[in-house]
């Protein structure tokens, strides 16, 4: 299960016991996937304890609150991939229209004022901060040079 990064759900997970119920007010704030949800409920179910959410009237401990978040998951999980569909459709239609061209350049674009500020015998780090660019950019424009 990837709980990465999520040391107090670790925590809680570790420390159910049966007869508990873990009472949670969004489904979202829990799991990141079906396949992460459906692994929280297992371990809890593996101990014996319940799981509540409170915005959806769910208790896990009944047998219809098992169907519904099971059901509920894969809803989510459907509703996700759609969306994602949807932006890379979006995304490939505002590249075929010249739309989207990225980010513009900025650091490259003030080159010219990073060399003339070098050759004067500032250091990167102040021409960095006199031009609003990071440090690697200031190398980089020396270096194109």
């Amino acid at each position: 299960m990837d709980i990465a990064g999520r040391q107090q759900l670790a925590r809680l997970l570790d420390y159910a016991r049966d007869g508990d119920t873990v009472v949670i007010s969004d489904l979202s704030r829990l799991a990141r996937s079906v396949s992460h949800l459906l692994s929280i409920f297992e371990k809890l179910n593996g101990k014996g304890a319940g799981l509540r959410i409170l915005n959806m009237g769910i208790d896990t401990s009944t047998p219809t609150g098992k169907l519904m978040i099971t059901i509920l998951g894969g809803i989510h999980c459907w509703e996700r991939e759609i969306m994602l569909e949807r932006q890379r459709e979006g995304v490939a239609k505002a590249k075929a229209e010249g739309k989207c061209k990225g980010r513009k350049p900025t650091a490259m674009v003030k080159a010219e004022d990073v060399r003339r500020l070098k050759a004067e015998g500032v250091g990167a780090t102040e021409i960095a901060t006199r031009l609003g660019i990071g440090r690697a950019s200031v190398y980089r424009a020396v270096a194109g040079a």
